[in-house]
């Protein structure tokens, strides 16, 4: 189940780069009484730097799109695997099949290594992302209207992803040890079913 749970908030945290082209773009987008009530009607952006800022929210989009889509493409198809060994359980599988805890073992080995060049990778196509001259050029033309938030650096949504990848590697790696000691135990009751009574 913690490992089900840290894939969800990675996923919803991949989610806020991937639902919002953010800036300008998001801003005005909404419409209605929050364009109005808050700043989105008198934003500074007129013309040809509302143009550009549109422009400049999409092609920024565009950058981190390839990243985020595959952390939460990794995410929910690693938070689906561990519903699954959720139901599996439930269903008493291990017990009537025991080889399926080394299976179980093996896999949280692989995926526990696996997040570590994900978090490499992830980490370093955003940073492209962020050094790109697209962010920088976005950067200034935001601090140009007086707005501060758009800094080309990670936001708590990378960082937050990244925080829960680290703890996953943590838990799955001790899902592989306590699926190994599984083995070990349904092994030795199925030999001497005498233990049973006592377990």
């Amino acid at each position: 189940m913690l490992e089900a749970l840290l894939n969800l908030l990675i996923l919803a945290c991949s989610s806020v780069s991937y639902n919002s082209t953010g800036g300008y773009t998001g801003i005005t987008s909404l419409g209605g009484i929050y364009y109005y009530q808050y700043g989105g009607a008198y934003s500074g952006f007129d013309g040809a730097d509302g143009e550009k800022a549109q422009k400049l929210d999409v092609q920024f989009y565009q950058l981190k799109l390839p990243t985020v889509t595959a952390a939460m493409a990794y995410s929910g198809a690693l938070m689906a695997f561990c519903c699954l060994l959720v139901v599996l359980g439930v269903l008493r599988v291990p017990w009537h099949c025991p080889l399926w805890l080394l299976i179980e073992g093996a896999l949280d080995v692989l995926i526990a290594g696996a997040y570590v060049p994900a978090l490499y990778f992830y980490f370093q196509h955003l940073a492209a992302a962020y050094g790109s001259a697209v962010c920088q050029e976005r950067e200034a033309l935001y601090q140009s209207k007086g707005y501060s938030g758009f800094s080309c650096s990670f936001h708590g949504g990378d960082i937050g992803a990244g925080i829960f990848a680290a703890l996953g590697i943590g838990v799955f790696a001790t899902g592989a040890v306590l699926a190994f000691k599984g083995y070990r135990k349904v092994k030795r009751l199925k030999e001497k079913p005498a233990e049973m009574l006592e377990f």
